[in-house]
């Protein structure tokens, strides 16, 4: 049977990575194919939650700019006010927060937690089966919008 992980997800925008800017501030994780990772407290009851902006299917990120640079010329040259590096509606598909050990939390309980922390309610939310997730994506070679199936999954339940 599968397991549910009550799973956030909000679609990229550029206004929604100033709020992961000046909320979560800078990621304690990136990864070459433009991943970033936050690990923090701050989920309901003190609960650990992990905080993933994944990157788009199609990311072409320039060769100067490693997967801890990505963060701050994009979303941190929009929140100061300026031209980011590269346009953000090509960098990130979303968002995706859930408990980071599994911890048993409402879907409903967290989406409001974790709105009211970020600022910005998320699209979709609810039980995901995170396993059958990530075998998609594996089986995609990365090539797989990891929000927009979240998404369509969630709203579907």
């Amino acid at each position: 049977m599968a397991e549910l992980i009550a799973t956030c997800v909000w679609s990229a925008s550029p206004d929604l990575l100033v709020a992961v800017h000046d909320h979560l501030g800078p990621p304690a994780h990136a990864y070459d194919n433009g991943s970033q990772a936050w690990l923090r407290d701050d989920g309901p009851d003190g609960v650990p939650v992990e905080w993933r902006l994944h990157p788009r299917p199609d990311l072409a990120r320039p060769g100067r700019l490693s997967g801890y640079h990505l963060f701050p010329a994009v979303a941190g040259a929009l929140a100061r006010g300026e031209d980011p590096a590269l346009d953000p509606t090509t960098v990130w598909c979303g968002l995706e927060a859930v408990p980071a050990f599994d911890d048993d939390v409402e879907p409903d309980t967290l989406a409001a937690h974790l709105g009211t922390i970020l600022g910005w309610d998320p699209d979709a939310w609810g039980p995901l089966d995170r396993d059958e997730l990530a075998r998609r994506w594996e089986r995609s070679h990365g090539d797989l919008d990891v929000v927009a199936w979240a998404v369509a999954h969630l709203r579907a339940a």
